[in-house]
């Protein structure tokens, strides 16, 4: 990364535009600290108490310079829906998921961009900000270096990355909309099954808002956003309102109408880690959602739109930091 010193930042050190200007962490600045070639003016080594001239180049070493090694690169079918030098943000299919495990080492968004990367002769670190389980579809956002991956994890703890849901419930919510504030834990029996549980019973707090677009025929058509980050927050959420995800068989039952939940990351809102610009991308609904909404709600599936998502992302209580 190289920085152009102009009047803006002349006489102030690498310190001030390190932490006050890019907002890099104190973990980030001592790495690049104590690399060889971490922080440089010119072509030579200086250290964050360097006061800077005007007309300088001030680089930063803090993209990769090799791929994760236990990151297996396979050429997988993915949609790259935004990318920049700091972000990209796939689109990710049911039935992928987003990082390796056991079982799973060559068929994960993971090893998709270390295919896409490769094939550009980019070095790449799988570093997902947000994750989704397997057979939920759509967006996801993944830092592209060190300092994106801070910014970013900073910006979702102050409450400024937005991420937007459409479900499909199985059972008809008599509410248009609302705020749904719980405790959430791990069951007794499971590592990986949740429980709704009371405020001293060893839980985090949980909280979603969602608002109804379309109920009929023994289903639910919501928006929402989940305002707190719980590992199966909205499944978990729904099925405490007696409505749980259509084919969800942890949290409700099968479905002969859809082979997985059915829940879509359809839009997410965030801060560029380099230029601060607003930027917002939407994830057209997959095919088998798309199916079961025109089955049972006509002309629904067209009226999701950007214009609408953008609507609900505000509503449903994502405003962030214009």
């Amino acid at each position: 990364m190289e920085i152009f010193v102009d009047e803006s930042r002349a006489g102030k050190t690498v310190l001030d535009v390190l932490r006050r200007e890019l907002g890099f962490s104190s973990k980030l600045i001592k790495h690049l600290k104590f690399m060889e070639r971490g922080i440089l003016v010119g072509d030579a080594h200086v250290t964050v108490r360097y006061v800077l001239s005007a007309g300088e180049i001030l680089s930063l070493a803090i993209e990769d310079e090799v791929s994760g090694e236990k990151l297996l690169p396979v050429d997988l079918p993915l949609t790259v829906a935004y990318e920049d030098e700091d972000v990209v943000v796939p689109a990710k299919p049911y039935d992928m998921p987003t990082h390796p495990s056991f079982g799973h080492y060559e068929d994960t968004v993971a090893n998709a961009l270390a295919f896409r990367y490769a094939e550009l002769g980019v070095p790449f670190v799988f570093r997902p900000v947000n994750r989704l389980d397997r057979n939920t579809s759509g967006l996801l956002l993944i830092a592209r270096n060190r300092r994106a991956a801070g910014t970013l994890f900073a910006s979702m703890k102050r409450g400024e990355i937005g991420k937007l849901y459409l479900a499909i419930l199985d059972g008809e919510l008599c509410d248009d909309g609302g705020l749904i504030e719980t405790y959430m834990r791990r069951t007794a029996e499971s590592v990986i099954l949740r429980e709704n549980c009371g405020p001293d019973e060893g839980g985090d707090p949980a909280r979603t808002r969602y608002r109804v677009l379309a109920r009929g025929g023994g289903m639910t058509l919501v928006c929402a956003v989940p305002l707190t980050g719980r590992t199966h927050q909205l499944r978990v959420h729904f099925a405490g309102l007696g409505a749980p995800l259509v084919g969800d068989d942890m949290y409700g039952r099968p479905s002969e109408l859809i082979s997985r939940h059915a829940l879509h990351s359809c839009a997410l809102s965030f801060f560029t880690p380099s230029t601060k610009e607003r930027v917002f991308v939407v994830a057209p609904l997959p095919d088998d959602m798309r199916v079961l909404l025109d089955k049972h709600f006509s002309g629904v599936s067209q009226q999701l739109t950007e214009k609408l998502f953008r609507e609900m992302m505000f509503e449903l209580g994502h405003r962030g930091k214009e």
